[in-house]
């Protein structure tokens, strides 16, 4: 699908005018080559809480309340290739990179009634973030709703088809996502905000583990994280070579299914191989991305008021 089908994100500071985010604008043009985060809050913190909502196939982010929005929190990498920019290397941006615009990516966050959690790894042939563990999800098409982009998405890439009449859902957070993730690999091709979606299903893991059907073009594997793994991955350090892996005490594999020429297949996964960190170069070997941990502190904060009320 052409970007310019697709949603995009538009921004207010102070009720100034709604802009496109998108780096050949004057005004915004400097905050959007920095980071949107950098906008709102300043520039040595990673995360602020936004209002933001859909108008009229606009994802419109703001400072300020508006009909319609839920505030919410926006959070980026540590270490931003957007707030990492030269005056240079941002004009030297390909002009496709610059008039893109920010997308708008949907990604649900699906837990089961048994609080487990559905990740997805996404296949190697992928020329965004190919080979690494995310939600299902992906970009918003014009027309659609939140949730019903994202309902869409799941049944796009796992098969699972679930109803949004009366879903429980709601936005938790934002992710301001950039590709390639280092400077050091290259310049940022892609900028997006990704919309993680909270979504509860009716159904145990097991019961919608016998509806997958991944489609082996985007999706190579699927795993349902329990709590305690979560909280591992959410634990390991960016950066850090191998953070949180010599935890003894603590399994060591994980049980995932892959999917092989239209077969899927069970079989145990080193959880040592979610915790690895970005590589310098090269390619990626099935990592947790930052974007993923930070959906996994969102689903895990909503666990905590349950476990405290018993």
């Amino acid at each position: 699908m052409e970007s310019a089908k697709r949603v995009l994100v538009y921004l207010s500071k102070d009720n100034s005018l709604l802009q496109c985010a998108c780096g050949a604008l004057n005004g915004l043009s400097v905050y959007i080559l920095q980071a949107i985060s950098a906008l709102y809050t300043c520039r040595h913190q990673d995360k602020v809480l936004v209002n933001c909502g859909l108008d009229q196939n606009r994802f419109i982010m703001s400072d300020k309340p508006f009909r319609g929005s839920s505030k919410v929190q926006l959070q980026g990498p540590v270490i931003c290739p957007f707030k990492n920019l030269t005056p240079d290397q941002a004009a030297s941006l390909p002009e496709a990179t610059q008039t893109r615009g920010v997308e708008v990516a949907i990604y649900v966050l699906l837990q089961s009634t048994d609080k487990r959690f559905l990740l997805t790894r996404r296949s190697k042939s992928l020329n965004v973030f190919p080979h690494v563990w995310v939600p299902p999800g992906g970009h918003m098409e014009p027309g659609e709703q939140l949730l019903e982009a994202g309902l869409r998405e799941l049944q796009e890439e796992t098969g699972l088809c679930l109803r949004d009449a009366d879903l429980p859902w709601r936005i938790a957070g934002l992710w301001e996502s950039a590709f390639p993730p280092l400077l050091t690999t290259g310049l940022p091709t892609h900028h997006h905000i990704v919309t993680y979606l909270l979504v509860s299903s009716t159904e145990t893991h097991q019961e919608l583990q016998e509806k997958l059907r991944p489609d082996e073009r985007e999706v190579s594997a699927c795993v349902w994280l329990d709590p305690q793994t979560a909280e591992r991955i959410v634990a390991t350090e960016e950066g850090v070579k191998d953070s949180g892996k010599n935890a003894s005490d603590l399994q060591t594999s994980i049980k995932i299914t892959e999917v092989n020429n239209g077969s899927l297949t069970q079989r145990d996964l080193d959880v040592a191989i979610l915790l690895n960190a970005a590589p310098d170069d090269g390619e990626d070997v099935g990592r947790v991305i930052s974007g993923t941990k930070y959906a996994l502190r969102l689903w895990l904060e909503t666990l905590r008021p349950e476990e405290e009320a018993l």
